[in-house]
């Protein structure tokens, strides 16, 4: 087997929702984040990931990025590679407009009662009851 790939992704909420994206080249909703360049630390690497796929029309504040967890599995694109997943969450207001690109596809505000189905391995099996968990993201039944 070979090394495992580092690799960051950022939560960030809105209105008990999360935001995800859909890049063009998976069939799955992904967190915000991506690998891990050689020479750079994880936070580092989870603020060049959120401006890269947020697009330039996207602000947030880069200091209110705080790491969260890590765990390892294996990646949802390649089942023979695993992964040493690290999460950052954002802990203020997500301002501006989020920009598709050649990278992405489309953004969805996911809440708790949307098609898992649609979602990679790391949102389905530990992303989504943490933040189910810890009242991060609600149903409709929770917000009534």
């Amino acid at each position: 087997m070979q090394n495992i790939m580092e690799v960051v992704g950022t939560m960030f909420f809105k209105d008990g929702k999360l935001l995800i994206d859909k890049p063009r080249s998976k069939k799955t909703f992904q967190m915000i984040g991506g690998k891990v360049e050689k020479g750079e630390t994880i936070k580092e690497a989870a603020i060049r990931e959120c401006h890269e796929e947020l697009g330039k029309k996207a602000f947030f504040d880069e200091e209110k990025i705080k790491f969260i967890m890590d765990f390892e599995e294996i990646a949802t694109s390649d089942p023979n590679r695993k992964i040493h997943m690290n999460i950052f969450q954002y802990d203020g207001e997500l301002k501006g407009e989020l920009t598709i690109s050649d990278e992405i596809e489309k953004f969805m505000w996911f809440g708790a009662n949307d098609d898992k189905n649609l979602l990679s391995n790391t949102l389905k099996n530990e992303i989504i009851p943490y933040c189910l968990k810890n009242g991060l993201i609600k149903s409709v039944e929770q917000e009534r």
